[in-house]
């Protein structure tokens, strides 16, 4: 089974299974695939996490059934995993802009999301510029946390674990220990497989002591797919990683071989229409 098919089959999985109380764990399952991979597979292509998909299509086939029957609203509140009517308004409302008994007397326009089919382009219209390496094992150093997968924790968090880096002057510090193989200060996602959660870092390659502020990773021999970026953040870095998984990946042969990926970043502008940064990925 390609992945494309394998990525398909867990949509699928969540169509059939909508008004059950899944776990992403379950849905990864069907894709033959990480938490943290198809998660992140899923929110690059789709542009909405697993928990908005569902919520939405839930919305969605609430708002047909509103209008083409006389359940009470009560029943079809519980029906799509709302606890109360009151909560099951406020979320109809937010998605709709009008309120269930204003749907049920067409009272306004409603906002559909219909059951999404995957659809990848190998066209490669614009062409990716990246190179294959073989890099031996080297030590990363720098800070380290923990994210839930299973609330989408990790998309809230990271961008803010970035900030306070960021504001604290620690990316500096992380530069000036960067005399690795690797330039630039890195994000890195260390996906456990089986793990509801993900381990990212925001570090450096530093051959030497770890300093008594900073932890340290072995980041393993690897063959790797090295992308270049070429733009502002976050947009460049976002339009690229889209790219890998919508042309890249189902063209290529290659699979993601499950160890820490990497993005790299410069001590450059990070608006600059010049800014040159490199998404790296293990591959098999």
């Amino acid at each position: 089974m390609s992945w494309v098919d394998s990525l398909q089959k867990a949509i699928d999985f969540i169509e059939e299974h909508l008004l059950e109380d899944i776990t992403i764990e379950q849905i990864a399952k069907e894709a033959n695939a990480s938490m943290y991979q198809f998660q992140r597979a899923f929110s690059i292509l789709t542009d909405s996490t697993v928990g908005d998909y569902v919520r939405r299509r839930r919305l969605t086939l609430a708002a047909h059934e509103l209008t083409k029957s006389d359940v009470k609203v009560i029943d079809i509140a519980y029906k799509y995993g709302y606890d109360t009517p009151e909560a099951f308004t406020k979320a109809f409302r937010r998605q709709h802009d009008l309120s269930p008994s204003e749907a049920r007397k067409y009272s306004g326009k409603l906002q559909s999301y219909n059951r999404l089919v995957i659809q990848v382009s190998l066209k490669g219209v614009d062409p990716m510029q990246y190179r294959i390496v073989e890099q031996e094992a080297f030590q990363i150093v720098g800070i380290r946390r923990r994210f839930s997968i299973e609330n989408e924790e990790n998309n809230r968090e990271i961008p803010k674990m970035w900030d306070e880096i960021n504001g604290q002057g620690t990316d500096q510090v992380l530069f000036s220990l960067n005399n690795g193989p690797v330039k630039g200060v890195l994000g890195v996602c260390a996906d456990h497989q089986e793990s509801k959660s993900v381990e990212y870092w925001i570090a450096a390659a530093h051959e030497g002591d770890v300093p008594e502020e900073f932890e340290s990773l072995e980041v393993p021999k690897s063959k790797w797919a090295i992308f270049e970026v070429h733009g502002p953040m976050p947009d460049s870095m976002q339009n690229v990683w889209k790219q890998i998984y919508s042309e890249w990946f189902p063209s290529s042969g290659y699979q993601h071989a499950g160890t820490p990926e990497l993005e790299v970043y410069s001590d450059d502008d990070p608006f600059s229409p010049d800014l040159y940064s490199e998404i790296w990925i293990p591959i098999k």
